[in-house]
């Protein structure tokens, strides 16, 4: 069993958002899913990355940051798209962080320090033509960490694993979710 901090994406804590930890915790994981839109929700993204623009990045990434203040710091911290930014911040500077899972997305590892913990494993996954994926960043992490999986999923759909949502791909979101849950339980058996 592992401990997992998952942030929403630029839409808000969707419904898919959190089908999705439930699939985990039924797994035996257990997964905290903070809301660092304080309730709102969107359903599209323009609005949802206006709304972050207006709160600033910078909010968002110390919302991230106080919800890991009562967690261990023995936590894997995950996002999709726009919650890579603080998950991928706590994997970088919190002392003890077990793993990162980042979806939909990769943020430059100098953005948080510069360098990536030794010994955190890391996942990325994305679709190979998704204009909001940071795919060529996504391939600058895995080729530069030790360890690190890089897995491209076909096609253009950027949010495939919410099902709530219009971009939801089950096929390759179903991939995804047993890579996940095969990164986690890995995790948990070195704990």
């Amino acid at each position: 069993m592992a401990e997992l901090l998952l942030f929403h994406h630029a839409l808000g804590l969707t419904a898919g958002c959190l089908s999705f930890a439930d699939d985990l915790r039924a797994a035996g994981h257990v997964v905290h899913a903070p809301d660092l839109y304080d309730g709102k929700t969107f359903t599209q993204l323009a609005d949802g990355l206006s709304h972050a623009q207006q709160l600033g990045f910078d909010t968002i990434i110390e919302r991230g940051r106080r919800a890991a203040d009562s967690l261990p710091k023995e936590t894997v911290y995950a996002g999709f798209s726009l919650g890579v930014m603080p998950a991928q911040m706590l994997a970088q500077t919190r002392p003890g962080a077990k793993g990162a899972l980042l979806l939909h997305s990769a943020v430059p590892v100098a953005e948080f320090g510069g360098r990536w913990p030794p010994g955190v494993p890391l996942q990325i996954h994305t679709k190979e033509a998704d204009a909001w994926g940071d795919v060529d960043v996504a391939r600058d992490l895995a080729a530069t960490i030790a360890g690190a999986q890089l897995f491209l999923y076909p096609g253009d759909r950027h949010l495939f694993t919410d099902s709530s949502l219009p971009d939801y791909d089950e096929s390759a979101a179903t991939l995804l979710r047993q890579r996940v849950l095969g990164f986690l339980t890995d995790i948990g058996k070195n704990a």
